[in-house]
């Protein structure tokens, strides 16, 4: 539920019910959620499904959301009638949604958010793609009133993508999809939790005495790319330079094996190597570090990396993907490497002389991504819609 006392002290404000269906509701996408409703002023009903087994929820969120969303209200004691939206993600087809709500919610709008798309997500092979779900994505931006994308780069590759599955059709063709798509999508990027901002780094101040202490706190999957990461820590062992390494991020069955290989090839320089589920621990995790890095081919937003530099951390990252738009381009050439040997240059001069503050054009930069910033963009980007 939303921040009551916020509602009535806000005069003006139009008061909105907001009806949240979530088929993956843990993660990044739970965390964009309590965000959300924590600093939003609007009424949310949310109801979500655990986060796992994706495809599942990709086929079935839509008929679970229909059976149980007027329970869910009622138990929130708010009527369907009353419903002024909804608010859904690219893990629920919205056409399937669309068809199987009852009145009144089936004429509510709806509003899709993307956090990841299944047209351009990485795969080890192209083949082991299943196109169906990335035309449920298609569908589902055809279906819904407003489509909403983590990031430009985003919203950009899944355009594309979209423009080139659908070229590959053999006949019949349909016309002005990705336009139509297009003119109703927006972006509506992540929020930062503020505690981000205002972590005590005083404990671990940035001098030249002190060796960097280097943060992975990414999936330990092969999209973010771990080879090119450890094998740039490699050569700096090799070298003599001093640091400490924090390995953090989920890991997996199937994780890479060059995590393997790195906790033993670097363990004395290792403080940390592992998941951390609970977010205090990991925020205390983030105040040790001073140095963030990502390698990944691919991301669509970035969360991560954007949680360090909030933090405080001296970014190194791709000049890629959508890394440029959390700096601003005036010091893009500080915090952006083009090839894994600029990486090692960059991180050796680190190590040589000491880890400065970050700069302070890019602290402001991840400062309008903090909440309390944040919340009333999305609280108006709901209102204009509806009043639209």
């Amino acid at each position: 539920m939303g921040n009551m006392s916020r509602i009535h002290s806000l005069k003006g404000v139009r008061f909105l019910h907001i009806l949240i269906f979530e088929a993956y509701d843990g993660g990044s996408h739970g965390q964009f959620l309590d965000g959300l409703i924590h600093h939003s002023c609007y009424h949310y009903v949310r109801l979500g499904l655990p986060a796992r087994k994706w495809k599942w929820r990709m086929r079935g969120s839509a008929i679970y959301f229909a059976q149980n969303a007027v329970h869910a209200l009622s138990a929130a004691n708010v009527k369907a009638e009353d419903v002024d939206l909804i608010f859904t993600s690219d893990m629920t087809s919205v056409a399937d949604l669309r068809a199987l709500l009852g009145a009144p919610l089936n004429r509510k709008p709806i509003i899709c958010y993307f956090h990841e798309n299944q047209l351009t997500y990485p795969l080890p092979s192209e083949a082991d793609r299943d196109y169906q779900y990335g035309f449920t994505n298609i569908t589902s931006c055809l279906a819904a009133d407003a489509v909403w994308f983590n990031s430009e780069y985003h919203r950009r590759e899944f355009l594309q993508a979209a423009g080139d599955l659908l070229g590959r059709m053999p006949d019949y063709v349909p016309e002005n999809i990705v336009e139509t798509i297009q003119q109703k999508s927006q972006v509506m990027p992540l929020g930062l939790d503020p505690e981000l901002f205002e972590l005590n780094r005083t404990l671990h101040p940035p001098t030249p005495a002190r060796p960097p202490v280097i943060l992975w706190n990414h999936r330990w999957e092969y999209d973010k790319n771990p080879d090119d990461f450890f094998e740039t820590l490699f050569d700096l062992q090799r070298s003599s330079f001093d640091f400490r390494l924090l390995v953090a991020g989920q890991s997996f069955r199937d994780s890479p094996s060059i995590f393997l290989a790195a906790e033993k090839v670097l363990a004395e320089k290792i403080d940390h190597f592992g998941y951390v589920p609970e977010r205090q621990t990991y925020y205390a995790l983030l105040g040790r570090a001073n140095v963030v890095i990502s390698t990944a081919h691919h991301e669509f937003f970035g969360l991560s990396v954007a949680e360090a530099q909030a933090a405080g951390c001296y970014p190194l990252l791709p000049n890629r993907l959508n890394y440029p738009e959390l700096l601003p381009p005036e010091i893009h050439a500080v915090y952006l490497y083009d090839r894994p040997d600029e990486l090692r240059d960059k991180l050796m001069d680190l190590c040589q002389n000491g880890v400065p503050e970050l700069a302070p054009e890019a602290a402001r930069k991840l400062s309008g991504l903090s909440w309390p910033r944040l919340g009333p963009v999305y609280d108006e980007a709901f209102k204009i819609h509806l009043d639209t």
